[in-house]
């Protein structure tokens, strides 16, 4: 029997050296006769058992742990029958299987042209005739041997070696039996035949609960979906004229249970989608949920980018609550990290022992920043990853968009480098070319695979062309995070009242830029955390200025042109910075002046759904016209929204000192009543009441251009929202 194993491959094949155990395992034919080989480190005996008619052959020791039995024909189908020290176990060969992936696939792999990657990669449960078990693979070109471990063989990379298709450098194997619910890594070899770190999957659809590491076997996601009208309503939106208003919620620390621990989706559920219906939020943002080793990176350097993380539970407990979010009428964004991986060694890092995700050069591979890896945006099999991780979470969990963290990092080669520490493009510039092709192929692809699903950039420099169309010269998002706006417009309000007439500009400036792009106005977890402090904290002056500022910029936020974002615990005036391991300080609620905050939160919202003006024209420049933008000494703005041909304006009205200002004349362009439809000084939020009695008459005195005017009286630290009364209710 030694024969049919030369003993230099059969050393090999029993220390797991062996890059092709298919041509030794399993069957074979050799010298007219045929032999059933096995590698079973541990056991005592193995019989080889034909399902046909039952004939048993005993199977000889060839090594330590390699087992060969002799027959004198090939059985259609047959058991091995194993002794361990500890019992006996049947099983079906792995290596009596054909390769499952087709020729056509792994050339489009190699090509990377798989749109649906995720469907190919990875664990899957699948049927093989009446066979069940799990086919796994993976992308590793330069490691000479690549095993399946888990629970299942002891960890033991002896048991299960991959078959390797060695042009496209993918290794695959299928092993009868497994279900569901095993927990696996990959074990490699690196070039000099050294064990790498045991790896994750990086296709892995489930995982274990950090700070445990491995991959799970996924069940195939089995979900009684509700969502079919809000499926098909999202696909013939045009959202750029309708009201968006985004509640970013980092879902492990917005509330815990009464036992102090974080909620589970379904809970979440139960609690969330109320609270954000109540408050008028159209859409909920979660920070990031794929699977990630450090809760202090808030989910932001991910190691599995395909698996909801196990802190909440698992897939289809996700996609139950993205579902019943749908059925309350609420979308769901999720932050989605193609910037950056974490180095953890069971992450991505050298994963067949080169730099295969990340770049070689530590000058284009490494964020200086958060000491994390880059990944190689040029490399096909790299893009076609994250396309197709995007995609998974659209296609299978139904999200409404993706919000796409840290571009301008991704955008330019010397992002926080000093001059010498990065590598120019072959052009000589700082310009990432193949990042700019990766994030217009990202966007192409999210748009073809669901038609309605927003892409948000996070990129904080002045790159021309982040929301226009790829076929444009654009990167194709579908809006950029304003964060020009954020900085000017916190500023300012972190002034003392007294100085904010030297920066008056830092609330006009926004407008010169506001339709370069399609923009969303983010007030976002990073604004209230690392010594910032919250946005009520951020305020200056005396507890009631504080609460006043606060409702007044809220006023000012929701009536800009622009889609909303706010970060968890700001509607009603979070005290504390925020920090991922505690809930938000809920019992503020009991204070009148937070209940005011979180009271206007909500009719701004209810105001931003109900008036055209402040959504329909959001990124068109005919949505929006100054009435008074330069009245720096007293600190005072004024302007119009409007909505289109036929449609009521909105008169904004902001005082940012707390001088009340009586007499103050605002040009209008109607004549007749105008209705206040919110002070933010009203005694209902917590201010002090001091308004136009909710009805004032425009005269005939003309103002700054305008036919018409109001006399107003101006409440301190507040904003005014005023509509013509034209009896439409």
């Amino acid at each position: 029997m030694h024969a049919c194993i030369p003993a230099n491959v059969l050393e090999a094949l029993d220390k797991g050296r062996c890059g092709d155990p298919f041509e030794l395992l399993g069957p074979h034919l050799h010298d007219d006769h045929w032999y059933i080989a096995t590698a079973m480190h541990g056991a005592t005996e193995v019989e080889v058992i034909d399902v046909a008619d039952g004939a048993t052959w005993q199977a000889q020791r060839l090594a330590e742990g390699i087992f060969a039995a002799s027959l004198p024909y090939r059985p259609e189908d047959y058991y091995l029958r194993i002794r361990w020290p500890t019992g006996k176990e049947v099983i079906r060969d792995p290596y009596a299987f054909a390769p499952l992936l087709t020729e056509g696939t792994l050339r489009a792999f190699h090509a990377g042209e798989l749109s649906r990657p995720g469907d190919f990669l990875g664990a899957h449960v699948m049927h093989l005739g009446d066979v069940d078990g799990v086919h796994f693979s993976v992308w590793a070109p330069n490691a000479p041997r690549v095993s399946v471990v888990g629970d299942f063989n002891r960890w033991d990379g002896r048991r299960h070696m991959m078959r390797r298709h060695a042009h496209e450098g993918v290794w695959e194997i299928f092993i009868p039996g497994l279900k569901a619910g095993a927990l696996y890594k990959f074990e490699l070899l690196d070039r000099n035949g050294h064990l790498l770190p045991l790896k994750a999957d990086p296709y892995a659809r489930q995982t274990e609960l950090p700070p445990a590491t491995a991959s799970v076997v996924a069940a195939p996601l089995i979900v009684n979906w509700h969502d079919a009208s809000w499926m098909a309503h999202r696909a013939s939106v045009d959202y750029d004229r309708v009201p968006v208003s985004i509640y970013e919620v980092h879902a492990g620390s917005w509330q815990w249970d009464e036992d102090g621990r974080p909620l589970d989706w379904g809970t979440l559920a139960t609690r969330l989608i109320p609270y954000v219906q109540a408050q008028g939020f159209t859409h909920i943002e979660l920070l990031p949920i794929s699977e990630y080793p450090f809760g202090g990176s808030w989910g932001y350097q991910p190691i599995a980018i395909y698996a909801p993380t196990a802190r909440m539970g698992g897939p289809d407990a996700f996609a139950r609550f993205v579902d019943s979010c749908h059925v309350a009428g609420i979308g769901v964004i999720i932050d989605w990290v193609s910037a950056h991986f974490p180095s953890d060694e069971h992450g991505l890092r050298d994963f067949d022992g080169t730099k295969l995700y990340e770049h070689s050069d530590p000058r284009e591979g490494v964020h200086q920043d958060w000491d994390t890896l880059i990944y190689n945006y040029g490399r096909r099999e790299v893009s076609q990853y994250l396309i197709g991780s995007a995609a998974h979470w659209v296609r299978h969990f139904h999200v409404d968009g993706l919000r796409v963290d840290a571009v301008a990092s991704m955008l330019y080669r010397d992002y926080s480098r000093p001059e010498g520490e990065w590598i120019p493009n072959k052009h000589g510039g700082r310009e990432n070319l193949e990042a700019i092709a990766f994030l217009q192929a990202l966007n192409t692809a999210v748009a073809r695979e669901q038609p309605g699903v927003m892409v948000l950039a996070e990129e904080s420099t002045a790159w021309p062309g982040v929301t226009r169309a790829v076929n444009e010269g654009g990167l194709g998002f579908s809006y950029k995070w304003n964060m020009g706006w954020m900085h000017d417009s916190l500023n300012y309000m972190q002034r003392d009242p007294l100085y904010r007439r030297y920066h008056h500009h830092d609330l006009t400036f926004g407008m010169v830029y506001a339709y370069s792009e399609k923009f969303v106005l983010p007030l976002s977890h990073d604004e209230v955390v690392h010594g910032k402090g919250s946005l009520i904290a951020r305020m200056p002056g005396d507890r009631w200025r504080k609460f006043a500022s606060l409702r007044a910029y809220f006023g000012f936020m929701w009536t800009h042109p622009g889609k909303k974002l706010l970060f968890m615990g700001g509607e009603f005036a979070q005290e504390r910075e925020w920090h991922h391991d505690r809930p938000l300080d809920w019992h503020l609620l009991d204070d009148p002046m937070h209940r005011g905050v979180q009271q206007l939160v909500s009719d701004l919202n209810r105001l931003l759904v109900h008036e055209p003006a402040l959504h329909r024209l959001d990124h068109d420049p005919e949505g929006f016209r100054w009435v008074i933008g330069d009245d720096t000494h007293a600190s005072v703005y004024a302007y119009l929204r409007c909505g289109g041909e036929g449609l009521p304006p909105i008169l904004v009205v902001c005082n940012f000192t707390p001088e009340v200002r009586r007499d103050y004349r605002v040009g209008v362009p109607e004549d007749g009543m105008w209705r206040e439809v919110c002070n933010t000084d009203s005694a209902h939020y917590g201010g002090s009441n001091v308004g136009n009695g909710g009805l004032i008459h425009a005269d005939a005195s003309g103002c700054r251009g305008q036919p018409y005017s109001l006399n107003l009286l101006l409440p301190p630290l507040a904003t005014l929202i005023l509509r013509p009364d034209r009896g439409e209710g």
